[in-house]
């Protein structure tokens, strides 16, 4: 499975976008939110993805950020709701403005968004709810400097998300080095 594509962004047509990596061009759609955060056609970007295969077609869906990924991964586990759909959610509202909606149960805020009618909706409330804040919420540690910026990411790059590996954080020694933090902090996720 594709998890993340880092390369030279070639060329941007909302929603798609070419991304080279490696001599090789990867389109991929991405929600308006993502695609308005781009920079500009020939620089690079890094995009978290969801790769897709169905009988007739292969996609991939690019992100910028780790909550849109997971987001639009409780979005197209609901019946009834394809890839298309939840771009076009995560296109029509952030997602802190999904999740509020979602924990506040507001129908009226999702039926504006192109393709959502009310019953689509309201299953959209009773499906995501309580799947969205947890998952999404901020790390619960800020990297203070660089060594722990890295533990961060080594720990994302493994399959923890930010709010365990913030957590992790947390419970390291001040000043501890890149390997024996990932190291620590491995062995405080594992209890």
């Amino acid at each position: 499975m594709i998890g993340r594509l880092s390369g030279l962004l070639v060329e941007k047509t909302p929603p798609q976008l070419l991304l080279e990596v490696g001599g090789v061009g990867y389109e991929l759609d991405v929600p308006m939110s993502t695609f308005y955060n781009l920079p500009a056609a020939g620089e690079r970007v890094t995009l978290l993805t969801h790769f897709v295969v169905r009988e007739d077609a292969q996609a991939l869906y690019g992100f910028l950020t780790q909550a849109e990924r997971a987001a639009f991964r409780e979005l197209v586990r609901i019946s009834g709701v394809g890839p298309r759909t939840a771009l076009a959610i995560l296109s029509g509202l952030s997602v802190d403005d999904l999740a509020a909606a979602v924990s506040r149960q507001e129908s009226a805020r999702l039926v504006k968004v192109p393709g959502i009618g009310k019953k689509t909706a309201e299953r959209l409330l009773l499906e995501l709810r309580g799947k969205l804040a947890p998952e999404l919420a901020p790390p619960a540690a800020a990297p203070a400097d660089a060594a722990q910026a890295d533990i961060v990411q080594a720990l994302l790059a493994l399959g923890y998300n930010e709010r365990e590996a913030g957590q992790a954080l947390k419970g390291l020694p001040a000043g501890v080095g890149v390997s024996e933090g990932i190291k620590l902090a491995l062995k405080a996720l594992s209890r």
